[in-house]
Parts: C-alpha cells; structure tokens; sequence
C-alpha cells in the first residue's frame, strides 16, 4: 500500500487542464474548496436510497483499461454489496453518476456531487482493490481516517517532517464518526510516512508508537460499519445482503 499511495500522493503536483483541484486524492471545486469542514456535512452528499432500501449508484468505466485492470476494478465495485445496502451499477441514463477513468493518479471527489464526476484511478499505481475501495468511499461521502475530529487522541503529526505546501492535508476536519473507533486498520488511513520530506514519520500512533498502520489491504470491519450507519442500512430488510456490519 505504501508503494501505490505514495504514487497518488506526488501525482497531486502534476494537473492536467482539464482535471480537478486535487488535495491529496480528494478533488474540489476551486470555487468551494471547504478544507475545515466536512463537505458532507456542511452541503449533504449522500447517494439517495430507493425505496427498496438499496442505494443505487450508477458509473460508467473508461474502455482505456486493460481486461484485467477492468477485474480489479469491477471486484472493488461488487465488494460494497456483499457487505452493505450500497449497490454500483453500469449507467443508463442517469444524470448523476461516477466516471471512472486513469488519469493523473488516484482521487475522487468527498460524496455525490452532481452529475458525471471522475474517481481517477491511474493505471499507473492505483489498480489495487484497496485502492479502488478507498476512492469509492470518498465518493460515498467518507474522508481519511487521520483527519477525523478525534484523531488527536490516536495520531500524532510530526509537522516538521511533513513537505511545507502538503501540511494541509493533515487539518482535522469536523467529521461525523458513525459512533465508531478510531482505526488504524482502515482502508482510509494513511501510511507512518505519507508526505514525508526526509522519509521520516509523519504520523505516529498513541499511545503504543509501535503500531501498525496504513497497511489495509481491504475495507476494515468499521468501515463497513460507517457505511451502514450512514446510509442506514440496516434499517431495512434486504433478503440479498447477509449479516450486515452494524
């Protein structure tokens, strides 16, 4: 994981002219570029729910991805259903929908935002099912693990070790946390030297500085359940989904 995500990270230098603001692997608008607020809680980003208590959420792939790029990509798709109320299908003609293209590394932007918007996967580093769970989250509304408002209590940033104009990616964010912990296992939790300048820690866990971290290979037992609990997945009875993680 350390090897793709820090792909992702120096690729956030290089922008395309026709690609988003990117802060890290989270695109915005330049116009509404919210870096203290939790933009899902600040404007509403949720994927609606059909009345059958699924949430449908429509995307079209790109045709530049190999057949097997294309495997690893539609497994990451389909791991969200066996596991939650979230259901990725291909597009029709629905007006809001995920773009699923490589472009210049790994990023999507925080929730539904409107119309066709791009998860960025990179054939160039970021075709790995962590990795593909990890941008649908964000599209789903979910942030990184190190930003959460309580992450003071279980992370300590090494501000002088992390690259000057990168520091903001470590600003806490006002995030709602399902009522869950904080996990080191996360799929959304960023590795001990993530925009490192000197290859040194820029984060180290607490109380116990020998704790693994930033390592999942897959969606953690917690993030399924943030996913439950946003979208209320268990509110309903839903035969096709077994045992879901509340």
């Amino acid at each position: 994981m350390i090897v793709h995500l820090t792909f992702s990270l120096l690729c956030v230098l290089v922008r395309e002219a026709d690609e988003p603001k990117v802060i890290g692997d989270i695109a915005v608008d330049d116009e509404n570029d919210e870096r203290n607020a939790d933009p899902c809680t600040s404007q509403g980003c949720m994927w609606p729910k059909s009345s059958d208590g699924i949430v449908y959420v429509p995307y079209v792939i790109a045709n530049h991805f190999s057949s097997r790029e294309l495997q690893v990509i539609q497994r990451g798709l389909d791991s969200f259903f066996s596991v939650s109320c979230i259901y990725f299908y291909p597009r029709s003609n629905e007006r809001d929908y995920l773009s699923i293209e490589s472009r210049s590394g790994c990023y999507s932007y925080v929730g539904r935002r409107g119309y066709a918007q791009t998860v960025s996967l990179d054939r160039n580093g970021c075709i790995y099912h962590h990795t593909v769970q990890h941008e649908l989250l964000h599209a789903l509304g979910f942030n990184h693990e190190q930003t959460r408002s309580d992450r003071d209590n279980h992370i300590l940033v090494v501000w002088e070790n992390i690259i000057e104009n990168m520091k903001y990616n470590f600003e806490k964010i006002a995030t709602l946390n399902q009522g869950t912990p904080y996990d080191y296992e996360s799929v959304m939790q960023y590795h001990r030297t993530a925009f490192s300048k000197n290859g040194l820690p820029t984060m180290v866990p607490i109380p116990n500085s020998n704790v693994a971290f930033g390592q999942a290979r897959q969606m953690s037992q917690n993030d399924i359940t943030r996913i439950n609990r946003l979208y209320k997945c268990c509110e309903y009875h839903i035969s096709s989904i077994l045992l879901l993680q509340c």
